[in-house]
């Protein structure tokens, strides 16, 4: 049974979410069923998670205008940052997938489980608000949170980001349409379509004949794209350093040619002053012999030295740049064994993983991925509490 997979941003309208009203869309008579993971106040979560650095930054500055009193209220008043951020995940849609057949049963139990497992799988997306809606035409979970990051060398070190809370987790945007929030957005997909086969839906991507790929898989597939960037780009830096060769090289001979050329001026017979013949007054010898080859001289010296000045300038570029373009070989060429040595571990791990589900069986497997996850959030809570003992 072959479904999509919608990961849409959402307005994080939170009242809408936790039902304190009804929209039009809504049906009432099956609100019961919907889900409520959490609804906590996000000032709160914001003291849980940044009051401690907001401390911290206030004791390290100098001028009260600098001091932080509210770092909810001041994300709020600024441009760079939303306070946080909302995905809505479905399975299919109202046409196939509806919230009163039995596949949108199933999408609920699919997504109940997907859900259980977000806050795990990414530790610098604080969920405050969740719900599971089955009182709409498809099935559908909104998640609310705030990205987060830790240790930060610029403002508060713990401070409000989605695209390093992202980088934090591992994915690293590249070009315009591989970014951090389009990587993560995939891998949650990846994360989702696992569970669904386990609920007897299979992934249908639209406009794409590619088989949806395991998690494992999808981090390979990324580590080749950017191994092929690399080595792309370490081609045209190779041409572009074979082209600045052949100029050094050229400039080389001409160096050479004008140091030969000093050499001929200081000991050709055309550039040397000859004996004054006899009865030949001075006065004669200056105008007629001296003076035009002191001025044949001078121009010959003029235009040497200004040539020479500007080979020597290009030369002087042309060096650097060379000098530039074989420190970049030797870096792209570096990032590429790391991630050559990266893409071969993920794909020793993705054996192993295929591995340990055929030896022991998806269900066993997928009870000690649970318990682990389980264990790390956990921590998690662990952790904030030990920030914040009152809560």
């Amino acid at each position: 049974m072959k479904r999509t997979i919608s990961v849409m941003v959402g307005k994080g309208s939170l009242k809408h979410n936790s039902r304190e009203f009804l929209a039009a869309n809504v049906d009432p008579e099956r609100t019961h069923l919907n889900i409520e993971y959490c609804n906590d106040d996000i000032r709160d979560v914001y003291h849980d998670i940044f009051d401690a650095a907001q401390e911290r930054h206030n004791e390290r500055q100098k001028r009260a205008d600098r001091r932080i009193e509210d770092y909810y209220e001041k994300i709020c008043a600024g441009k760079q940052e939303k306070p946080f951020h909302e995905i809505i995940v479905q399975i299919g849609n109202c046409n196939d997938t509806g919230a009163t057949t039995e596949a949108g049963e199933r999408a609920c139990a699919a997504l109940d489980e997907y859900y259980r497992g977000f806050q795990a799988r990414n530790p610098n997306l604080r969920v405050f608000s969740s719900h599971l809606h089955n009182d709409e035409a498809t099935p559908h979970i909104h998640i609310d949170f705030v990205p987060f990051i830790t240790g930060s060398k610029r403002g508060m070190d713990t401070r409000v980001s989605l695209k390093q809370a992202l980088a934090a987790q591992g994915f690293h945007g590249g070009t315009r349409r591989e970014t951090e929030w389009s990587q993560w957005v995939e891998s949650e997909k990846q994360q989702l379509a696992i569970v669904m086969e386990r609920h007897g839906f299979e992934r249908m991507d639209l406009g794409t004949h590619e088989k949806h790929l395991s998690v494992l898989e999808y981090q390979k597939k990324m580590r080749a794209a950017e191994v092929k960037e690399l080595e792309d780009r370490l081609n045209a830096d190779y041409e572009e350093a074979g082209v600045l060769e052949v100029r050094l090289s050229h400039l080389r001979e001409i160096d050479t040619k004008v140091q030969e050329l000093q050499k001929e001026l200081s000991t050709s017979p055309d550039y040397q002053l000859p004996e004054p013949p006899a009865l030949m007054s001075a006065k004669s010898y200056m105008t007629k012999l001296v003076h035009p080859l002191i001025d044949r001289v001078k121009k010959l010296l003029l235009s040497m030295v200004a040539h020479y000045m500007e080979l020597k300038r290009d030369y002087d570029t042309l060096s650097r740049k060379y000098s530039r373009a074989v420190q970049d070989k030797s870096q792209y060429g570096s990032r590429i064994d790391e991630l050559v040595t990266v893409n071969n571990q993920l794909k020793k791990e993705s054996r192993d993983y295929r591995l340990l589900r055929k030896v022991f069986g998806n269900e066993q497997i997928d009870q000690m991925l649970v318990r682990a996850r389980f264990a790390q959030e956990q921590q998690h809570i662990d952790r904030a509490v030990k920030y914040n003992p009152e809560r």
